[in-house]
């Protein structure tokens, strides 16, 4: 079930992947490691479990890591299935929406703050066709405390907006591009989830060090898990300047 939604059971269909420019390799320089470290303490959805990662064996000269947690915790990208039921899973996600050029926005939204189409159309470098686009409010910083989860989101025409721009994957360095959970009405239905992952955009959370490339243009990789018929997984990100 996506990320606490059990009380909204619309369905959305599948739109199909956009065209987009094949992807540019231009950057230089070095990387920039754009994910947190995955802890068992890290933030995370309220209603979601704690992750466990623990030894399962250890004697010289092996030592083998187990891990259980939801897909969705930590750096990570949701699949078009996340919210589309014929959408598309992690595995079937083509390369090519996964690493590329775009741009790092930085937005100043301040706490429950909604970052909409005016903030988008004023933020700079210029969205180009096919562009990764990662949204810096500096929020990032606030991970592990209270304050993480009073963080801003998108409004649901700023999505439609970034649709039609051509953005191929929104990364944003808090924990869901929607309204919190904290004050949600009622009937909340994930515009911001919908409008993207049924047109093909896909979406990272929780990323980190946003702010190494404010206003820049870059070059990013993501590297998710390749998890079969998953509708997410966690991602290594990495970026360097591209302009």
């Amino acid at each position: 079930m996506c990320e606490g939604c059990a009380q909204n059971n619309k369905e959305e269909s599948w739109h199909g992947w956009p065209d987009i420019p094949t992807p540019r390799i231009e950057g230089s320089g070095p990387w920039t490691d754009l994910s947190h470290r995955v802890t068992e303490t890290l933030s995370r959805m309220p209603f979601f479990p704690q992750p466990r990662i623990s030894r399962w064996m250890s004697y010289p000269p092996v030592n083998v890591t187990e891990i259980q947690m939801v897909v969705h915790h930590g750096t990570h990208i949701d699949a078009p299935r996340h919210f589309v039921s014929n959408g598309p899973t992690i595995d079937e996600i083509p390369l090519e929406r996964l690493y590329g050029s775009g741009v790092v926005w930085q937005i100043d939204a301040g706490f429950r703050g909604v970052i909409g189409v005016a903030e988008l159309e004023r933020a700079t470098p210029k969205l180009q066709p096919g562009d990764i686009l990662f949204i810096d409010t500096g929020w990032w910083r606030k991970v592990n405390t209270d304050e993480y989860e009073d963080h801003p989101f998108l409004s649901p025409e700023a999505a439609e907006w970034l649709v039609a721009q051509g953005a191929k994957l929104v990364g944003c360095d808090w924990s869901t591009p929607d309204m919190s959970p904290h004050y949600r009405p009622a009937d909340f239905d994930y515009p911001v989830h919908r409008t993207l992952l049924r047109n093909g955009v896909l979406i990272m959370e929780h990323m980190n060090n946003l702010s190494v490339f404010a206003g820049r243009r870059i070059e990013t990789m993501v590297m998710a898990i390749n998890l079969a018929g998953s509708d997410g997984a966690p991602a290594r990100v990495v970026a360097r300047v591209a302009d």
